[in-house]
């Protein structure tokens, strides 16, 4: 199914975007998929619509099913340009991490509040004729991490809350002086994906928060085995399911989302700079999900 325009409003109320390992989720009612263009280029691949636990959610497999995608040729923008136009007003991502912390061990489950980005890709809807600044102080929703974090302890499982989450491109892990810098920094867990889409989750005004999965210790432990992708899919398998088991419990335990205990959705109120007669009308088209509200 295509989609373009306003037809696509309201759709979904909640997006989950499923890193490596989770390229689909079970228990969907009357699932479906929607094909969307997006001003952007195309998402990674159809989004899948249904009901999980009463509650409308859209999935995307952030790197296609198939995993066909490196973490920097996943189209972002257009990732979460689609979740908007679907009407989705949170998100709960899934990803996988090394470990920078001896405390943080494999097959944890952290959920990061922080991020240091050292990727080199799109991270902005904005340019174009409009200039928009958001706050990034607080990138992730706490509304959201604090239903994630419960949920996972209620399960019995190892959940840390709060954390920084360095980002890099990838594809290769990180050498042993890069590991042992970002240590060195603060850093908690290393990923390739997150940053990026809290930055743009933020720019769309949906709620964002993470699952990161961790899978190994980087390349810094001097005792432990250096990181593999064996290593990685095999601790990754085993959190999958504990990451569907969370989410599917977290989803029954968000509340309404007009009664969103954050400001989340309004991250872009004082943010626009541009002279609104100055911003071009095909950008104003562009952005129109984004912005339209603002530019009346």
């Amino acid at each position: 199914m295509a989609g373009t325009g306003s037809e696509q409003q309201s759709l979904a109320s909640i997006g989950i975007l499923g890193g490596t390992g989770l390229y689909d989720i079970e228990g969907f009612e009357g699932a479906r998929e929607v094909r969307l263009r997006t001003p952007f280029g195309n998402p990674s691949d159809p989004y899948v619509l249904g009901s999980i636990e009463g509650r409308r959610v859209a999935f995307l497999a952030r790197h296609g099913r198939g995993h066909r995608l490196l973490p920097a040729e996943v189209n972002y923008r257009a990732n979460i340009f689609g979740f908007k136009k679907l009407g989705v007003e949170r998100i709960i991502s899934v990803n996988s991490v090394g470990s920078l912390r001896e405390d943080i061990h494999p097959r944890d489950i952290v959920l990061a509040d922080q991020f240091f980005d050292r990727s080199r890709r799109p991270a902005t809807f904005f340019g174009g004729g409009i200039v928009a600044h958001v706050s990034l102080g607080q990138p992730v929703c706490p509304e959201l991490v604090r239903i994630l974090h419960e949920t996972a302890v209620g399960l019995g499982l190892r959940a840390r809350r709060g954390g920084t989450y360095i980002a890099i491109d990838g594809p290769a892990f990180s050498t042993k002086a890069e590991s042992l810098a970002y240590k060195s920094w603060g850093g908690d867990v290393i990923g390739m994906t997150a940053a990026t889409e809290a930055r743009l989750c933020r720019e769309a005004e949906i709620c964002y928060a993470t699952l990161s999965l961790a899978t190994d210790y980087d390349v810094w432990h001097e005792t432990e085995e250096p990181v593999t992708v064996e290593i990685v899919l095999q601790n990754l398998a085993h959190n999958i399911g504990n990451a569907k088991a969370v989410l599917k419990k977290a989803l029954a335990a968000l509340g309404p989302e007009a009664g969103r205990g954050c400001d989340c959705g309004s991250a872009l109120k004082n943010a626009i700079v541009t002279d609104p007669q100055a911003i071009p009308a095909a950008t104003r088209r562009k952005l129109g999900p984004l912005v339209g509200k603002y530019l009346r």
